[in-house]
């Protein structure tokens, strides 16, 4: 039996230049496994607390220190002597220790970290690849056969908190048929990535990219991004609507001011009636295959209008809606306020309440989309996350930077060990 034997944490920095937290946890037959922690821009307000310092002096008051020693001080000495294998356990040991409803006290970004290098450690004792191991959590130690690899869908423009402010919409997508190959949906995508940069070049826009790698260019409104990209794909060989299809990430939450949206598309700010029809226009047009976020998180019943009115040709994806969160993923169910979620598993701080939300939302047919952050690390282990889940897509942003490309690149080595080439 392997057992805990030594933990420790430290602070690095994330792909903005930010302070985040890695874990490395050593076994008692000398095996190791680390993990480092995301951190978000756009924050929906439910999710689970990130611990930082607040010392302006240090890090601009983005410091992690105070997480790194709850890990170092009160997580470690808890945990030492415990079974790999029981992540569970190991969870709530944890979840216990904090005491509180959103992890305030010892940090979600603290437990988080513990809890993913568990995994990983769990994955090399057991001797078996990560997302062979994640796909016996899930499944109650089940053995399951991996059949299909997500399907990326790519931000390839960066807006609203990502980008530089021009554009309201925080994220413009593109996302292969699900009929493709993982590579092949990863080279239509990048094949996308690079004609657009030469539209915006033939357009004298902007092209710098943002926190997730997508282009911030300085378009005047948010159709004129959503047309930068349908002119980059009839410039490639790829039929719209058959092979590669759009999607938007709204995060309306940062729209909303004084109960109505206000968007640059439009003279005057918009109910959450005429917003809903914006979008429903915009989807008559340009036929989306994904809509994330497209109300602001406490507008409950504009989700429930939305889903009834597009919801059977458009995923309506929760993000700050969800917050990965399974209080308000089982009123979304009950509501039928979408039908797919977004996976942070930081939002809800460990492993094991990430995949129990995720159970739960694939029993109520749910499309699972596995994703990163803005601020992100080179640790790749939501790339085995969405295999071991069987997730129907991952969004890991632009396929650009190296943070983002580490993990498309580790979907490519799972599908070749999968042998789903």
């Amino acid at each position: 039996m392997s057992v805990i034997k030594y933990i420790r944490a430290t602070e690095i920095l994330d792909s903005r230049g930010n302070p985040t937290i890695e874990t490395t946890v050593i076994l008692s037959d000398g095996i190791s496994a680390t993990a480092s922690i995301p951190s978000g821009a756009s924050i929906g307000k439910y999710e689970s607390v990130e611990l930082r310092d607040q010392d302006v002096q240090r890090y601009n008051g983005m410091g992690v220190l105070k997480a790194v020693n709850n890990v170092n001080t009160i997580i470690a000495p808890k945990l030492t002597g415990q079974d790999i294998v029981k992540q569970g356990t190991i969870d709530e040991i944890m979840i216990q220790l904090d005491g509180t409803p959103n992890k305030s006290n010892l940090g979600a970004n603290a437990i988080l970290s513990v809890s993913l290098a568990c995994c990983r450690a769990a994955s090399v004792a057991v001797k078996l690849p990560l997302y062979k191991y994640i796909s016996l959590l899930i499944n109650k130690n089940v053995p399951m056969h991996v059949t299909k690899m997500p399907t990326p869908t790519f931000n390839i423009i960066n807006g609203g908190k990502h980008g530089t402010g021009n554009l309201d919409i925080q994220e413009f997508h593109v996302a292969a048929a699900t009929n493709k190959t993982y590579h092949d949906a990863l080279r239509i995508g990048e094949e996308v990535y690079q004609k657009l940069k030469q539209v915006l070049k033939s357009r004298n826009a902007i092209i710098s990219v943002g926190d997730e790698g997508g282009y911030t260019p300085n378009l005047y409104t948010n159709i004129d991004a959503v047309e930068a990209i349908m002119e980059a794909i009839r410039a490639t060989s790829y039929k719209f609507g058959f092979e590669i299809f759009l999607g938007i990430d709204v995060a309306a939450t940062n729209l909303f001011k004084e109960n109505s949206y206000v968007i640059k598309d439009r003279p005057t700010p918009l109910s959450t009636d005429e917003f809903i029809d914006y979008l429903a226009d915009m989807h008559k047009i340009y036929s989306l295959l994904i809509l994330e976020d497209p109300l602001a998180e406490d507008d409950w019943y504009g989700w429930k209008k939305i889903t009834q009115k597009m919801g059977k040709e458009v995923l309506i994806v929760g993000d700050d809606l969800l917050v990965t969160n399974p209080v308000r993923l089982k009123k979304a169910i009950d509501e039928k306020s979408c039908s797919a979620i977004l996976i942070k598993p930081n939002q809800i701080g460990s492993l094991s309440e990430t995949l129990a939300v995720i159970l739960e939302a694939q029993k109520a047919n749910f499309k699972v989309i596995v994703s990163h952050r803005s601020g992100e690390t080179n640790d790749a282990f939501i790339a085995d996350l969405a295999v071991g889940v069987t997730a129907d897509y991952v969004k890991f942003g632009a396929p650009a930077r190296g943070e983002r490309v580490a993990k498309y690149n580790r979907l490519l080595e799972i599908e070749s060990e999968l042998k789903l080439t």
